[in-house]
C-alpha cells in the first residue's frame, strides 16, 4: 500500500515530458532528409566518387559545397532584404550577423575546395560567384516574391547536404591522419569551430 501511495505521488510530481511532433517540425526534418538524399545522388550517379587525386582532380564534395554554399547565400540575401525593408537599423544589424557568419564560413568553404582539388585562384573565383547568390536572394524578396516562409525549410535542405559532405567525405579523411600530434590539431580544429558557431549564435541569436 506505501508503495502505490509513493509511485501515486511520484507520478503527479514527476512528469516526463516528451517532445511534441508539430508539422513544422516535421517538415524541416523531412528538407534536412532531403538534402542528404539529393546530395547522394548527385555524387553517386552525376559524379564517380573517388578519393584518389590522380584519377579525379577535383572531387565531388568540391561541387556540392558549392551547391550548398549557394543556397546557404541565397537565403542570406533573403533575410538582409527583409530586415531591410522592416527596418533600417534592424538591417544593419542583421547584415553584420550575416557578415559575422559568413568569414569563418567562406574560409572554410574556400579550405575544402582546395582540398577538393580547385586551385586558389578557382577556388577565389567560385567562391565570389556562390556569394553573389546572396543578391539574388534580396533582389527576389525585394521585388516582393513570397519566398520568405521557406527559408527555413531551405536552409534546412542545405544543412542535410553539408551533413552528406561531412560524413561521407571530410569526416572519413580525417580519420586517413594517423599521427597523434595532426590528429590532435584535428580535434582542436574542430573544437574551436564548434565554440566559435555557439558565440556567434549567443552574440547575434
Amino acid at each position: 500500500l506505501s508503495w502505490q501511495g509513493l509511485h501515486r505521488n511520484f507520478s503527479r510530481t514527476k512528469k516526463i515530458s516528451r517532445p511534441r511532433l508539430t508539422v513544422q517540425n516535421i517538415f524541416i526534418f523531412s528538407a534536412v532528409s532531403l538534402g542528404l538524399l539529393i546530395f547522394f545522388v548527385l555524387e553517386k550517379f552525376l559524379w564517380r566518387h573517388c578519393h584518389e587525386r590522380e584519377k579525379c582532380p577535383v572531387h565531388p564534395f568540391a561541387y556540392l559545397n558549392l551547391i550548398g554554399d549557394g543556397i546557404h547565400n541565397f537565403i542570406d540575401g533573403i533575410i538582409i532584404a527583409a530586415s531591410f525593408m522592416s527596418n533600417q537599423s534592424l538591417g544593419f544589424v542583421v547584415t553584420l550577423a550575416v557578415v559575422a557568419h559568413e568569414i569563418p564560413q567562406e574560409i572554410g568553404d574556400f579550405s575544402i575546395l582546395i582540398y577538393g582539388g580547385f586551385s586558389k585562384t578557382k577556388a577565389l573565383i567560385y567562391n565570389f560567384l556562390t556569394a553573389l547568390i546572396a543578391m539574388t536572394g534580396g533582389l527576389f524578396t525585394f521585388f516582393g516574391a513570397e519566398i520568405l516562409p521557406q527559408t527555413l525549410y531551405l536552409l534546412a535542405f542545405a544543412a542535410g547536404g553539408f551533413i552528406y559532405i561531412a560524413a561521407t567525405d571530410l569526416i572519413p579523411e580525417l580519420h586517413r591522419e594517423r599521427k597523434t600530434y595532426n590528429s590532435f590539431l584535428q580535434f582542436l580544429a574542430l573544437l574551436a569551430g564548434l565554440v566559435l558557431m555557439w558565440l556567434l549564435k549567443q552574440n547575434f541569436a
